[in-house]
């Protein structure tokens, strides 16, 4: 695989960003960056690509 896609490429991209604010309603920081932290690692197993996770990492923090 080792592409990383930055384009928009979620169906229902604005429901699942609902969804997402909903995980997080009522939660505290340490709460909510607890979940941010566990969506990370679920959806990095998802991946499983390293090549692809260290893009991620790269374009996130705006390194590349």
């Amino acid at each position: 695989m080792s592409d990383l896609t930055l384009t928009p490429n979620i169906a229902g991209a604005d429901d699942f960003y609902a969804e997402l604010l909903a995980a997080h309603e009522g939660l505290d920081k340490a709460e909510s960056d607890a979940l941010n932290a566990r969506l990370v690692l679920v959806l990095a197993n998802h991946i499983g690509d390293r090549a692809v996770l260290s893009k991620a990492l790269k374009a996130a923090a705006f390194k590349e």
